[in-house]
């Protein structure tokens, strides 16, 4: 039974591919800050893409405009409104330096970091690292990297990533999608009962965190 005063758990599953997805939490993020309660953050795993190669050839609009049939201006302006929505909200898009890969890799590390107590911290490292900073987020050595800037140990990581100890893990998180009827992301799951879904304003989510405060008072 979960108590008024206990923390809301909001399960947020995401790719760090997503663009979406870095927008949301950011607008999610300020939600939380403004919120006069205490909110347990996780992290579940979903692969947008995971028939992607480690090394796809060519630009992220170049990977767009072949996965969904689109000519290249078409999907240039996608990307050009996108960067312009993540500036709103203070981060830097620069997909012409962006590394298309596959991400399950990343959601292990993402699981080896959530075990270790550092899931949160490294989910923003990963962010940063592929949509500002042009970083491969398919390598393993890549993520050990990336791991260590936020306190994991580098070379447990590097051997996680390399006997694949969390693709369980991974697999679990997005068999439980597939039972919400996740099809997209970001999704929010709030208190384990709750769904929303997308990059929803701040104001959305302040609602959504303060009704799920009073229905557990009224319980």
């Amino acid at each position: 039974m979960t108590t008024s005063s206990a923390p809301i758990k909001v399960e947020i599953w995401s790719d760090v591919q997503c663009p979406w997805c870095y927008i949301g939490k950011r607008k999610f993020e300020a939600a939380v800050e403004a919120f006069d309660g205490d909110v347990d953050v996780e992290y579940r795993s979903f692969e947008l893409a995971p028939d992607t190669p480690v090394d796809f050839e060519g630009t992220a609009a170049d990977y767009l405009s072949q996965r969904k049939g689109l000519p290249a201006d078409q999907v240039q302006t996608m990307l050009d409104r996108v960067t312009g929505i993540a500036a709103q909200v203070g981060l830097d898009y620069r997909f012409d330096d962006v590394h298309q890969t596959n991400t399950v890799l990343a959601h292990e590390a993402l699981h080896f970091a959530k075990a270790h107590g550092l899931q949160v911290e490294l989910k923003e490292r990963l962010l940063l690292a592929y949509f500002t900073e042009g970083r491969h987020l398919g390598r393993a050595e890549e993520l050990a990297d990336l791991g260590a800037d936020v306190g994991l140990d580098r070379d447990e990581l590097l051997a996680a990533l390399g006997d694949h100890r969390h693709l369980a893990d991974v697999k679990a998180d997005v068999a439980q999608a597939t039972a919400y009827g996740i099809q997209g992301v970001p999704f929010f799951v709030f208190d384990g009962r709750l769904g929303v879904s997308g990059a929803q304003e701040t104001a959305t989510f302040a609602d959504v965190l303060a009704k799920v405060r009073d229905d557990r008072v009224e319980a």
